[in-house]
């Protein structure tokens, strides 16, 4: 019970990391058995952590850890999981493992690169667990560094571009959640920088709109919310199929974390400002990249906006104000990150062997790699939110969660329902007309003349497996992942509703109004 379960898997990978210049390699093949066997401990010991030591029914922090770090500036080491964390470290683990996997074929600056990926790893889990503000920023600020050097290093012929515009992008926002975060931590008559501490002081209502929308821009450009997005179809162009994984795999699931525990759990007076405004931007999200996905010629940016589209779920899940659109929210980053890691690593493994990226380039390679096509298929289904995948159930949630909300007018939801139902049309048609021109049709014969069009191998058939295992598991069986999170959730969308004392006393909507939050007599504070 008093062992350091958190700061054992976030410190181990990153330590281990440290060593990577000391195995003795020469072409890379024990360096990624090294770097295969630290994730693979690092995932067992996050699922025994949750196995053994994670109460489901318990929403508050647990497997709590407090160490002084700086007593001078009242800084400490503090870590901790709740049911908004505890699934998204489980999936950092899981992707960050296989995404060491999919590297297996990296042979240059072998050693770089697995330095790189298991220093990433404990700085992603780090993310999702430390509980004071301060660290939170470090942590935020110092997984940019591997991700920037992966591009830069082992991307495609604009990688130095796409890099560059990352870490703009990025660490730009970051200076958002520098300052909101000092801002917050300094109010009053005490300074702390422990979250909860933080989330218990009475912030001025003037104050409260501008830390929220300073977190909004920073958190908005990871998740990513348009017009906020533009930097990720650059870094996916000419990312490798790991930084793919980790990309759409886990760094956009931190900027719909940090909304939730920050911008929502921190500032409820606030969200209810914001949330109408987040129901907007989660729809232009959804309509929006879906329709720019249409126009895309170059395989790995149609996905990218693919993964935007779907973000936007994200988006209308917190703002609903109910615990079915808030559960669909978290269940959406879950279930996006294990089908957006999947489908990118696929396009990794196409390109590889017919060495372009553009669909009028491709056609009939269907019917010379089966395992591929049969890979392809399934990704892509799951993608389109077919019955039976995590993706539908996720989906189904939000809308439902959003349908059903008092905390809006009839119009303003019968409108935002259509207009996301627009969206779920648009996606499996740009997803089956992607499939069509990769995998069926006449072969390009100059295609398959000049490359070599072999069928998957083991070790990506493994891959591709491992991930569809809990697709597949969720969207027949949804409870395995929101029993993990439903006590959690269900707090905070109640803790949420007592901001808005028109929610909160179950009072009609007001009619004359396309929301009611207006309504809400904290805003006058």
């Amino acid at each position: 019970m008093d062992f350091p379960w958190l700061t054992t898997i976030i410190l181990f990978p990153i330590v281990a990391a440290l060593f990577v210049p000391f195995v003795p390699d020469k072409d890379g093949k024990t360096v990624r058995w090294y770097a295969l066997v630290i994730g693979l401990i690092d995932f067992c010991l996050i699922s025994y952590a949750f196995y053994t030591q994670y109460d489901l029914d318990n929403p508050g922090l647990q497997l709590v850890e407090r160490y002084s770090w700086i007593p001078q500036l009242n800084l400490n080491w503090s870590v901790g999981a709740d049911g908004l964390a505890m699934p998204l470290i489980i999936l950092t683990g899981f992707i960050t493992t296989l995404a060491i996997l999919a590297a297996w074929p990296v042979s240059f600056k072998p050693k770089l690169f697995f330095f790189l990926m298991l220093a990433m790893y404990g700085g992603q889990i780090a993310v999702f667990a430390v509980q004071d503000i301060l660290l939170f920023f470090l942590a935020w600020e110092l997984e940019l560094i591997p991700v920037y050097l992966i591009l830069a290093i082992w991307g495609g012929k604009k990688r130095q571009y796409a890099a560059t515009k990352f870490i703009l992008y990025t660490a730009g926002g970051s200076l958002f959640i520098l300052v909101a975060a000092l801002t917050m931590a300094f109010y009053g008559d005490t300074v702390t920088f422990d979250m909860q501490e933080i989330a218990l002081k009475d912030y001025g209502m003037t104050l409260q709109l501008l830390l929220y929308a300073a977190f909004l821009i920073a958190y908005g450009v990871k998740l990513p919310i348009f017009p906020l997005h533009t930097w990720l179809p650059d870094a996916h162009g000419e990312a490798t199929a790991p930084a793919h994984m980790l990309l759409a795999g886990i760094l956009l699931k931190m900027g719909g974390y940090a909304l939730i525990r920050m911008n929502a759990g921190m500032l409820p007076d606030a969200h209810a400002v914001f949330a109408p405004a987040l129901v907007i931007l989660g729809v232009v999200n959804i309509i929006y990249a879906a329709l720019t996905s249409f126009a895309q010629r170059n395989l790995k940016r149609k996905i990218a906006y693919s993964s935007i589209s779907h973000m936007g779920f994200v988006l209308i899940g917190i703002a609903s104000y109910t615990d079915l659109g808030m559960s669909g929210a978290v269940l959406q980053m879950v279930s996006h990150g294990l089908i957006g890691a999947s489908l990118f690593f696929l396009v990794g493994s196409t390109y590889d062997r017919t060495h372009t990226l553009m669909l009028d380039e491709m056609g009939g390679v269907g019917q010379k790699m089966k395992k591929v096509f049969a890979m392809w298929t399934t990704c892509s289904l799951a993608s389109l939110a077919l019955p039976g995948m995590s993706g539908f159930i996720a989906e189904l949630m939000v809308f439902v969660g959003f349908a059903t909300s008092d905390a809006y007018s009839l119009t303003f939801r019968i409108v935002v329902v259509f207009l996301a139902a627009v969206g779920v049309i648009l996606t499996p048609i740009y997803l089956l007309s992607m499939l069509r021109e990769i995998l069926y049709g006449p072969e390009n014969k100059e295609l398959v003349e000049h490359e070599n069009l072999v069928d998957a191998e083991p070790r990506e058939v493994f891959i591709i497996g491992s991930l569809l295992v809990p697709i597949i598991g969720i969207g027949l069986y949804p409870k395995i992942l929101t029993q993990m999170y439903d006590a959690t959730t269900v707090e905070l969308t109640a803790k949420l509703r007592d901001a808005v004392p028109t929610l909160s006393d179950n009072s009609k909507v007001a009619q004359a109004l396309p929301f009611s939050l207006k309504k809400a007599p904290s805003l006058d504070r």
